[in-house]
């Protein structure tokens, strides 16, 4: 059963969507330049408030993948929730390797991936992205929401969003019929749906069970999603537990909130706790280790370790791409070079960093202490 979110649209959403609708009726060039300057105006007024972004027009050509779309007003493709389809073709090399010898390339992609599940091309992508421009042939606009007020934009500054359409008069959620149509799992990488996690286990069982898409036999898909998923679930799991922790705790931050670095600024001086990804690690010779936490791209958050035996002993190298948990008091570096402030947190001791449990990793022993 779908779950939709009743709040309509505010003011702001509506005036963005009458300026939308002018783009879309044509007119001069200064005229449709000056319109999509003000949709973009109008969209930064709700871009921090609530879970319903508004109803879009699709673009001439809306599909990039199976778990990607544009919309016209949006600068950026649309990441969409929930999903992961399998990649599509980009080079005819390998897609001659697969039509050849499925086989080995198949094992030949995760060979390469040096034990982690391989991001490859299949034909299962190029499947699920015809599903995607089958599903949105015959609609004109989709509705945007997001899953939480502060997830806003991905890494690569596209709008995460689920996308609702209008069919035979019910509102149907794009994502969620993907993973029914066996074209993806449930993606839990980066933490389950808040809301509609129960429709997305449902609608993969479903699949599962009718042998669609990535689920049939002999599928051309990369074909193992059970340890993906054990990794996966792990990773929620972390996060769910961090925001089941944090909530009402002003200084426990998720660095992929949009309000996040306010909210670290707001701090300086003081304790946090932050949930982030581990990104680039700089052991420095002279000075201290700086670990990024990943939030957006030339917008990390450094982590300092003045002490090398501090930061051997935390074991935060090891969670490269992984999440985890940090405590320690917040910071201003300001830079020599280009005098630009950046906030940072310092770390001095082991415990103040906490690993998720994720398959393939050394347990960690340490425990934070609270």
């Amino acid at each position: 059963m779908l779950r939709l979110a009743a709040k309509p649209p505010d003011r702001q959403r509506v005036g963005l969507l009458l300026t939308l609708c002018m783009l879309s009726c044509g007119g001069d060039p200064d005229g449709w330049r000056y319109q999509r300057e003000r949709a973009q105006e109008s969209l930064g007024d709700v871009e921090r408030s609530g879970l319903v972004l508004g109803e879009f027009t699709l673009a001439r050509e809306p599909v990039v993948d199976g778990d990607t779309i544009k919309v016209d007003g949006l600068g950026r493709s649309l990441r969409l929730l929930g999903l992961d389809t399998e990649e599509t073709f980009k080079n005819d090399t390998d897609r001659r390797a697969a039509e050849s010898d499925w086989p080995g390339y198949l094992a030949r992609k995760r060979q390469q991936a040096g034990g982690r599940p391989p991001k490859l091309a299949t034909p299962l992508g190029e499947e699920a992205k015809r599903f995607a421009r089958r599903f949105f042939a015959d609609v004109k606009t989709v509705r945007l929401e997001r899953d939480h007020p502060r997830e806003v934009r991905d890494r690569y500054d596209r709008y995460l969003a689920y996308a609702f359409v209008k069919k035979n008069g019910q509102w149907l959620n794009y994502n969620v019929e993907c993973v029914r149509a066996g074209m993806s799992p449930y993606y839990s990488k980066y933490g389950y749906s808040r809301r509609y996690h129960d429709d997305f286990v449902a609608a993969e069982k479903e699949a599962r069970t009718a042998g669609r898409g990535i689920w049939a036999p002999g599928a051309q898909a990369s074909g193992d999603y059970d340890v993906r998923r054990a990794w996966w679930d792990a990773r929620a799991e972390f996060v769910r537990k961090f925001e089941v922790e944090a909530d009402g705790k002003p200084d426990w931050i998720v660095l992929t909130h949009w309000d996040a670095m306010r909210r670290l600024q707001e701090r300086v001086g003081k304790e946090v706790v932050v949930l982030g990804t581990v990104g680039d690690v700089t052991r420095g010779e002279r000075g201290p280790t700086r670990v990024t936490l990943t939030r957006r791209l030339f917008g990390d958050l450094t982590v300092i370790f003045w002490d090398p035996d501090v930061f051997a002993a935390s074991g935060i190298a090891r969670y490269r791409g992984e999440f985890v948990r940090v405590r320690g008091v917040v910071g201003i570096y300001r830079s020599k070079r280009t005098s630009k402030e950046q906030l940072q947190v310092v770390v001095n001791l082991p415990a103040q960093v906490v690993g998720s449990q994720v398959p393939g990793l050394p347990p960690d022993v340490m425990e934070e202490d609270e």
